[in-house]
């Protein structure tokens, strides 16, 4: 059997660092959304592609596929938000088993209240440490490091 190939101590420190901000960024943004517009992390998720969605009205399916979330999941935020009135469900006219999720006033009033401060707070803590080379350098990096990944799901059944 073949030794497998550790990481040496400074790719170890880089991945520790980078699983830390992944975390540490996301407490920050959800702290944010709920101080700022009382919205969780989940509930922005789900308003911006709605938001963005022409008539506010996107496949419940197709919104699960654009924030990567299981069907269950999906469907449990969208019912939390529908008693917030954030949101409804609405048949899908193409197929009776589908639904559509559509985005209500009370819904595009709380993401366009809240996507001011998100924006600083990314802006604040993601991109105002680095200078424009360093953005650019992390775009490239993190693209690399995508591709990578995209390739190895392409190959997994």
């Amino acid at each position: 059997m073949t030794e497998p190939p550790w990481l040496n101590a400074e790719e170890a420190a880089v991945w520790t660092d980078y699983r830390r901000l992944g975390r540490d960024l996301h407490r920050a943004q959800e702290r944010q959304l709920l101080r700022d517009s009382g919205l969780s992390a989940a509930d922005y998720a789900l308003l911006a592609p709605l938001s963005e969605a022409p008539e506010g009205l996107l496949r419940a399916r197709d919104l699960g596929a654009e924030v990567d979330w299981e069907r269950s999941r999906l469907s449990h935020q969208i019912s939390r938000m529908e008693k917030r009135g954030l949101v409804t469900r609405e048949a899908c006219a193409d197929d009776a088993r589908g639904s559509m999720v559509r985005l209500t006033p009370a819904g595009r009033e709380a993401i366009e209240e809240a996507a001011p401060r998100h924006a600083e707070t990314v802006r604040r803590l993601f991109f105002d440490p680095l200078d424009a080379d360093e953005v650019r350098l992390l775009g490239a990096f993190l693209h690399r490091i995508l591709a990578a990944v995209d390739a190895e799901a392409a190959d997994t059944p």
